[in-house]
């Protein structure tokens, strides 16, 4: 018996044409994806890399200066609060390029990552074409609107990290001085390393329904588990909070810490939405005998 026909699989049970692919069409297809995932994180790269500047300028360099967004709005807190240290009114550093071919590094590695969060909706899109397919007809009705999802959550992830976390971080770092002889002078490599990590970590952290909902339905997770555990988990989120934003200021950590808390409570309403469709189909099924006529 050949390799192929040890891997034989059906391609799909809706499509009622009978054809089956074999184990090397399906790593073929899933090439294809690849590549087309691949090609338009590039085509978003080559688009980044036209307007650097004006990505640099409006975008990438922005949260290191006083009047970005957040820091009007946390002296808007400020005045609230009557806290004065969440103003920010300055930012004591400056950000230098050191060596020769160092601007165009930054520049190439800033353009890829912009590729890879533009084009992240239609890449994510491609692998879900190649995933659905070996679904069954209740694990699709199920995943509907995954792309929307997993599109939504990773956005609303990169804006959070972006005007409330890296803000946060680069306000601290900025103005932490081992003396006040010692002037801080920053490479925009670590820079950019700092932004670029807070803000793509935050955005895969933001998935954390999306992994609730696919441990809740293989049955590793249940919604009665997460609520026995929610006060565990929110010592872990102040944790997180602290490891993220390493300024000692409170305000700054429950800044934080309030949107995980809110992930946390929405990944406890997916894993019971996936629970009470459980014991739905367990109640049809035993009307039916037993029988699942789907699969």
């Amino acid at each position: 018996m050949s390799l192929d026909q040890d891997f034989d699989r059906e391609q799909d049970d809706e499509d009622g044409d009978g054809k089956e692919m074999s184990f090397i069409s399906h790593l073929e297809e899933l090439r294809w994806h690849v590549i087309r995932a691949g090609a338009s994180i590039l085509v978003f790269a080559i688009l980044a890399f036209i307007y650097i500047q004006e990505i640099y300028h409006y975008v990438i360099i922005a949260p290191s200066q006083p009047d970005f967004w957040t820091y009007k709005m946390l002296c808007k807190l400020s005045e609230i609060t009557g806290y004065e240290d969440l103003c920010v009114k300055a930012l004591n550093f400056k950000l230098q390029v050191i060596g020769m071919g160092d601007a165009f590094t930054m520049s190439m590695t800033s353009s890829v990552i912009a590729g890879l969060v533009f084009a992240f909706p239609y890449a994510f899109w491609e692998i879900w074409r190649f995933i659905e397919p070996g679904l069954k007809p209740a694990e699709k009705r199920s995943a509907r609107g995954a792309v929307f999802y997993v599109t939504a959550l990773f956005f609303s992830g990169v804006l959070f990290g972006y005007y409330v976390v890296s803000p946060l971080a680069i306000n601290f770092l900025a103005n932490y001085t081992l003396d006040p002889t010692i002037i801080n002078e920053f490479s925009l490599a670590s820079y950019i390393s700092l932004v670029a990590t807070l803000t793509l970590a935050c955005g895969v952290a933001f998935q954390l329904p999306i992994v609730v909902y696919v441990l809740s339905r293989i049955g590793i997770l249940t919604p009665s588990f997460m609520r026995e555990y929610r006060k565990h988990s929110m010592i872990v989120i102040l944790i997180v909070a602290a490891v993220i934003t390493p300024s000692p200021d409170i305000y700054s950590q429950v800044l934080v810490a309030i949107p995980l808390f809110l992930l946390y409570e929405l990944s406890i309403m997916v894993s019971a939405k996936v629970e009470r469709e459980k014991l739905q189909e367990e109640k049809r099924l035993a009307k039916l005998g037993g029988t699942d006529t789907e699969d």
